[in-house]
């Protein structure tokens, strides 16, 4: 179990980090952040998890992961 956390901790660096350098090239880079968390979010709520019980537990550590994800980028620096 570690490793798969550790994996997907990974993940999610990689993501981010892909995310933010797709934003600072774009003209508008809180827009795009905002609109690319929001189309993250309706896949989350839309996608089917089976072979779980509890799947709205799981839906909703997904969405609090995407928030944590954006909350930590920061704008571009003005230097």
């Amino acid at each position: 179990m570690d490793e798969l956390n550790g994996r997907m901790i990974a993940c999610q660096i990689l993501i981010t980090g892909l995310i933010a350098r797709v934003a600072n090239d774009s003209p508008d880079p809180l827009r795009f952040l905002t609109d690319y968390r929001d189309e993250i979010k309706a896949v989350v709520r839309g996608i089917n998890i089976a072979g779980m019980e509890n799947t709205d537990r799981v839906r909703q550590s997904a969405l609090q992961t995407i928030d944590e994800m954006f909350s930590l980028m920061k704008p571009p620096s003005s230097e």
